[in-house]
């Protein structure tokens, strides 16, 4: 009875510990102060973080679940370009869009690049038709180009969330059409920053792209390409044109969530992400959606930078008992970190060790930290860690450096 009671108490640290640390979105404690200024949100939940740090600077609600509505295809779009980059689809081949992607056989009210038979079109260009006008038959086009069916797709999509740790993040579809698609800001905007991380080029080549024109000459047949019926299709997200900075990421609705966007701005070396979830699915809703992204911004911009220090050589570490008189260290962090906007424009850097190191040590034991200071005091801390492991020296090494730590 014991030993379950004992692999009880294991499991449950094992499960509910991960969830704890995955659902924080506290700021360290050096920017609590800082956050108290946060604006009054009407969306249902709200994130925004340091895309370069990933400190989570304010959160409404942020494990409340909502269907991301189209902020889904950004998933598709991930998806995709994992397959392109592992050689398994190519992004120009030209390909005929598959029968159940075509405009006509979407849903009703659905956003549409105009998919149809006939047509030619690149993989590239139905990317383009997913980040700019959002459309559903791209999505789908998307999906049945890596996968037998829409929900092998999803299998997919389902997959690449759990290995991020994305824990209440699921798809059914790969449009966001479907109120069975599910997430949280919290975890939208982890997965967000990860996105921007592995595909920094979408900001420009997909996300920031003003306008979409299709089908072309080139897509049409040619008895069609005198006159191939060309529709142009303007960005959804309007604060690219409207909020200095803003250069993604996607807007969503849907009746069961209301109004969502996912936004990235970057100023003067800075880069935020906001996730917003459930603006009113009502008559201004959208500008309620719109109006809160500018206010988070607007703040966070406001009262955080991102703070880059160049920490050059790191010192060895005097060894005590040790076959070598000093282990050499390296950090074990980054050196990015969140910083108050006023803060941190005069840094210095120190180093503070666990001192006395007495071997033998392992590689990657934490033998210190690097504390970066301004005037007004400490910002962050790096840990120092060991590059390898030291073993021990002789009885004589030990015997003598025994004497002097007595005097150390």
């Amino acid at each position: 009875m014991k030993n379950t009671f004992l692999w009880f108490i294991f499991f449950l640290l094992l499960v509910l510990s991960p969830l704890s640390a995955q659902n924080s979105a506290r700021p360290p404690d050096l920017l609590v102060p800082y956050t108290e200024s946060a604006p009054a949100l009407q969306s249902r939940a709200a994130v925004v973080l340091d895309a370069a740090t990933g400190t989570v600077l304010y959160a409404k609600n942020p494990d409340e679940e909502i269907p991301p509505a189209s902020l889904t295809k950004l998933m598709t779009i991930h998806i995709a370009l994992e397959e392109a980059a592992a050689g398994r689809i190519s992004l120009d081949e030209k390909i005929n869009p598959p029968r159940d992607s075509w405009a006509v056989n979407q849903p009703p009210r659905s956003s549409l690049m105009f998919l149809a038979a006939g047509q030619e079109v690149s993989l590239r260009e139905i990317l383009l038709g997913l980040a700019v006008s959002s459309g559903n038959d791209a999505a789908v086009a998307t999906a049945l180009i890596i996968s037998p069916s829409v929900k092998d797709f999803a299998f997919l999509m389902n997959r690449e969330a759990q290995r991020l740790g994305l824990l209440k993040t699921r798809f059914v579809e790969p449009s966001g059409i479907s109120e069975y698609n599910m997430t949280t800001a919290d975890e939208y905007a982890r997965f967000c920053r990860t996105y921007i991380a592995k595909h920094p080029e979408t900001i420009t080549g997909l996300h920031s792209v003003p306008e979409f024109a299709y089908p072309k000459a080139e897509n049409v047949a040619e008895a069609f390409r005198d006159d191939p019926r060309t529709i142009v299709q303007y960005n959804r997200n309007k604060l690219l044109k409207t909020f200095p900075g803003v250069d993604g990421l996607k807007t969503g609705y849907i009746d069961e969530a209301g109004y969502n966007i996912a936004l990235t701005a970057e100023r003067e070396n800075t880069r935020f992400i906001a996730v917003i979830l459930g603006a009113p699915a009502a008559p201004g809703g959208e500008a309620i959606r719109d109006a809160d992204g500018r206010k988070l911004l607007t703040w966070a911009f406001d009262t955080f930078k991102t703070v880059r220090p160049v920490i050059g050589d790191i010192a060895n570490a005097r060894l005590w008992k040790g076959r070598e008189k000093f282990a050499e260290l390296k950090a074990g962090g980054s050196s990015e970190f969140t910083a108050p906007a006023a803060r941190g424009s005069s840094l210095t850097i120190s180093t503070v060790l666990n001192d006395p190191l007495i071997a033998p040590l392992p590689a990657d034991f934490p033998a210190g930290n690097l504390v970066i200071s301004d005037e007004e005091g400490e910002l962050h801390r790096i840990p120092l860690l060991t590059v390898r492991e030291y073993v021990k020296g002789n009885v004589f090494k030990r015997f003598w450096d025994s004497i002097r730590l007595l005097f150390h």
